[in-house]
């Protein structure tokens, strides 16, 4: 049967989940590929631990994985997604859709938030499928909801961004477009959000694999007009 939690862990849980909304995690689909942002800030508390946080996990070569929330939930439950994900490769041999590898993580997240030992993780998952030549994001929030979008935003960001997505995204912008927009969308919340997000890493993944994309002056010159 389930067990019942204690007030002192609902009230740990509902600080942790309020906790998330201070990450900010952006990302869209684009015409063959799919850009995750992520700021690189680690803070505790009041206090910013350093700017170099990586918080967009590579699960593969085709799939990458932006996440929000308390950093050692984040990189535990990180690394149980790609070690199991890596683990179904090496049983089957067969690598998971990227369908497949979200539906893997909400059903582990649901499992988790059942019992003593839920994640206090936000996460935007997007993925290149070589079978059927096609790119596609999902939205997986901490409550183990998931629905496939073609952008979305964790946190804070989601007030600051979003209505900015609303007006300029368009579903077949090319990969140019796309950092254009990002940068619109980063320097949007760098202009209005109260909190401090100096630097953001970007990753983008298509049909030549994961990299890292630099977001330079000529992305800002390029970025759409509202």
């Amino acid at each position: 049967c389930r067990q019942e939690r204690s007030r002192e862990e609902l009230c740990v849980e509902g600080a942790a989940a309020h906790r998330n909304t201070m990450d900010c995690l952006i990302a869209l689909r684009g015409d063959g590929y799919v850009l995750v942002a992520a700021d690189t800030s680690f803070a505790r508390s009041i206090l910013v631990m350093k700017q170099d946080e990586d918080k967009i996990l590579e699960l593969d070569d085709t799939k990458i994985m932006g996440m929000s929330g308390e950093q050692g939930d984040r990189e535990q439950f990180g690394d149980y997604v790609k070690r199991n994900l890596a683990l179904t490769y090496y049983r089957t041999g067969e690598a998971l859709s990227t369908k497949a590898a979200a539906s893997w993580t909400r059903n582990s997240l649901a499992k988790a938030l059942r019992s003593r030992g839920s994640y206090q993780v936000n996460m935007l998952l997007g993925g290149y499928d070589a079978d059927v030549d096609k790119v596609s994001l999902y939205f997986i929030d901490y409550l183990a909801a998931m629905h496939e979008v073609p952008y979305a935003a964790h946190g804070y960001a989601g007030f600051l961004v979003l209505g900015l997505m609303d007006r300029l995204y368009k579903p077949d912008m090319s990969l140019d477009e796309g950092i254009a927009l990002m940068q619109a969308a980063i320097k949007q919340l760098q202009l209005r959000f109260l909190v401090n997000c100096p630097t953001f890493m970007v990753k983008v993944v298509d049909r030549a694999g994961v990299r890292e994309v630099q977001l330079g002056t000529a992305a800002a010159a390029d970025a759409p007009q509202q």
